[in-house]
This record gives structure tokens, C-alpha cells and sequence, in this order.
């Protein structure tokens, strides 16, 4: 029944007007932002879970980072070893051409002048090789403690990876005596050769299975950022189709509000002209 003290008609136009006007409102939000949660309240249980996986994707991507440069390091050291092993292979070949009978006084001086330069180059290698300012193959580099150096290739502190390089250090003193100048001196220094060789193989090895490690890890990684993406844009992302809709509809009971209240509004002048007649 009409009243002219309380326009309950036009407040309860009013109060869907609003409602109507708020639900329109967020679906705008929703389809201009392409997000179903445009805030914590729209779904708090969802954006809770879309944050702890949008912090684990970010600690994932710093992971798959280390693990990067851990192949860093680790193909700068296989490099090294390589030329390594290509000098003492030269420095092999000069000790056997020095036990040649036909060899002189002078070319086996010339053979133990090449072969001490190459003895200067291992050492070179050995001393100088580095990555990011760190040395990798001294006795004070962090790479070869015995612990490695640590690298976080996960979204828990205790996901690490450890690299772990040879101290070359007992190669570079074992060598650094050795000479060609007599058939004696240099069958003793093929002997020595033929171990750290076999040596350097080993190193070589380990370097590798070690590299193998990280890039399948790398690649574990990336498909655990892509799957947490993809789990979280399940979660935030908004059906266009269905909210388009919904926009609709409630565009539309919003214009409906509108008019409600402007027919409440003239309803209650209506019933005044009755009085004032």
C-alpha cells in the first residue's frame, strides 16, 4: 500500500538499484581485467591459492636461473678439462717422439722446449680458469670443497644441487717437473702423462653426469612453472563468454532499477496532487 511518511517502494527500488549496479560493476571488472578475482573477497579461497602459486612460479623461475648457471660453470670447467686433455696428449706425443734412436742432442731440445711451454699452458689453465670471479679448479675455490658449491634448483630450501670440481693443483705440481731432453727422462714422463690423462678423463666424467643432472632438472623445472601458470590462470582467469552474459543481464536490471525508482518517485508526487486536490 502507497505511503506518503515512508517511500518504501522507491527505498526498495533503491536497494536493488544498488545491488544490480555492484553486480554490473564487477563483471566490468572482470572483463576488462580478464581476471574472475578482481579482489581477496570476490574469492578469497582461490586468490589464496593463485598467491602461493604465483610465489612458488617466482622462486621457480630464480631457480631455473641457477640451475642455468650451474651449466654455466659446468660447461666453462668441461671446456677447460678438454684443453686440457688436448695438451697433455700433445705433451704424450713429444715424450714418445723422444724416445726415438734417430732423435739428436738438438731436437730433443727443441722437443723439451715445446714441451715445457705446454707445461706452462696446463698450468695457465689450471690456475686461471673462472666463472662469475671465482677460480674452479684451485685449491681455494669454493667448486672444489668438499662440500661444492650449493645451488637452489627448487621451491624448498632443501631442493639444492651441488657442483663439484677436481683440485688440479696435485696435476699442476706432478707435471711441473717433468722434461723430454733424454730418452730416459721422457719415457718416465709418458708413464706420469698416461695417469693424469686418465685422470682428466675422470674429471671430464664427472663433469659431465653432473651437467646431465642440471639440465634435466632445468627441464623439470620449466614444466613445473608451466603446469603452476597454467593451475593459476584456471583459477584468476575469467570465462568472457559467461560473464559477458552476466553483464547483460544485470545491465539490463540495472536499467530496470532505474526506472522502478523514478516510477516510485513520481508515485509519491502523485499521491500528494490527491491530497492537495
Amino acid at each position: 500500500m502507497p505511503s506518503i511518511s515512508a517511500n518504501t517502494t522507491a527505498n526498495t527500488a533503491v536497494s536493488y538499484l544498488n545491488a544490480n549496479s555492484m553486480a554490473e560493476s564487477t563483471a566490468i571488472d572482470e572483463i576488462s581485467s580478464g581476471k574472475d578475482t578482481t579482489s581477496a573477497a570476490s574469492d578469497p579461497a582461490g586468490e589464496a591459492i593463485s598467491t602461493t602459486m604465483n610465489s612458488d612460479v617466482t622462486v621457480l623461475q630464480q631457480a631455473a636461473t641457477n640451475a642455468s648457471d650451474g651449466e654455466s660453470v659446468l660447461n666453462t670447467a668441461s671446456g677447460a678439462l678438454t684443453n686440457i686433455s688436448d695438451v697433455l696428449t700433445r705433451m704424450q706425443s713429444l715424450a714418445a717422439e723422444a724416445q726415438s734412436g734417430s732423435s739428436s742432442t738438438a731436437s730433443l731440445a727443441d722437443l723439451n722446449a715445446e714441451f715445457t711451454a705446454l707445461i706452462s699452458e696446463v698450468s695457465n689453465i689450471a690456475n686461471q680458469t673462472t666463472f662469475n670471479g671465482e677460480s674452479l679448479f684451485t685449491s681455494s675455490s669454493i667448486y672444489t670443497s668438499t662440500s661444492g658449491a650449493t645451488f637452489l634448483v627448487g621451491d624448498s630450501s632443501t631442493d639444492t644441487i651441488s657442483v663439484s670440481l677436481a683440485d688440479l693443483a696435485t696435476l699442476v705440481t706432478t707435471i711441473s717437473s717433468l722434461v723430454v731432453s733424454s730418452t730416459t727422462a721422457a719415457s718416465s714422463a709418458m708413464t706420469t702423462l698416461s695417469t693424469a690423462i686418465d685422470g682428466i678423463s675422470t674429471d671430464q666424467s664427472q663433469v659431465g653426469a653432473q651437467l646431465e643432472q642440471l639440465q634435466y632438472t632445468g627441464s623439470v623445472i620449466s614444466t613445473s612453472i608451466t603446469n603452476l601458470q597454467s593451475a593459476s590462470s584456471a583459477i584468476t582467469s575469467v570465462d568472457i563468454s559467461a560473464e559477458e552474459t552476466i553483464y547483460t543481464n544485470e545491465e539490463t536490471l540495472t536499467s530496470a532499477a532505474v526506472t522502478a525508482v523514478t516510477d516510485a518517485n513520481n508515485m509519491q508526487s502523485e499521491l500528494l496532487k490527491v491530497l492537495q486536490g
